[in-house]
């Protein structure tokens, strides 16, 4: 089975590349989703969670009051380390369930969709990685537009992510989305392509 793991900063595009291998019925596993998962009420991440920032998390119905939390570690770099080496862990296990589930199913290709591939370590569960890329200040355009914050904020946000660069530099595919959406698509559609000569190569080989 081969796996391409996707990732990019905010407000990059990644959605439409996931729903490019969507509508050709290739599974997408959403490490945004799993994340939430880890925080369901007796998995070993909640019980991490609350034993390392408190009690008060718990919300009334036993859940974790996200909130909270995101007071407890945003604009502290250390606490939202001590929470990822936490949560991270989690989110790698669950993924590398669903791969071997996808793959006992027969699946021959699967994508790992997770913005936090490089950070979190995970490029050893993937055997391509897939990189979107948008000019720092049209990302900042978006996001503002998306999210409905100020450019200061939005700004923010962008800037505490890894550089295109720094994504770049690790790739072994680089989408850039700084134009229109059929643009974007053409781009998609030409990784695409190449990565079936790959796959149609590597199966001649065997």
């Amino acid at each position: 089975m081969h796996v391409i793991g996707l990732t990019g900063g905010i407000a990059s595009g990644k959605s439409t590349v996931t729903r490019f291998f969507k509508d050709r019925d290739i599974p997408v596993i959403d490490a945004d989703v799993l994340g939430h998962r880890t925080y369901d009420p007796g998995t070993d991440t909640f019980a991490a969670v609350v034993k390392a920032f408190g009690d008060d998390l718990v919300a009334p119905d036993g859940t974790i009051d996200r909130r909270v939390l995101g007071g407890k570690v945003f604009g502290k770099p250390d606490e939202l380390k001590r929470l990822t080496d936490v949560v991270w862990p989690g989110i790698r296990k669950l993924a590398s369930e669903a791969l071997s589930e996808f793959e006992a199913a027969g699946n021959t290709l699967v994508v790992l969709e997770a913005a936090v591939l490089f950070e979190a370590g995970w490029e050893d569960l993937v055997e391509d990685v897939w990189v979107v890329v948008v000019e720092p200040d049209l990302a900042v355009q978006r996001l503002a537009t998306r999210n409905g914050l100020d450019e200061a904020a939005a700004r923010a946000r962008i800037d505490s992510q890894l550089s295109n660069a720094e994504r770049m530099a690790r790739a072994d595919v680089v989408i850039t989305n700084n134009g229109t959406l059929e643009e974007l698509e053409a781009g998609i559609q030409r990784a695409w392509d190449e990565l079936q000569t790959k796959l149609q190569s590597a199966a001649g080989r065997k």
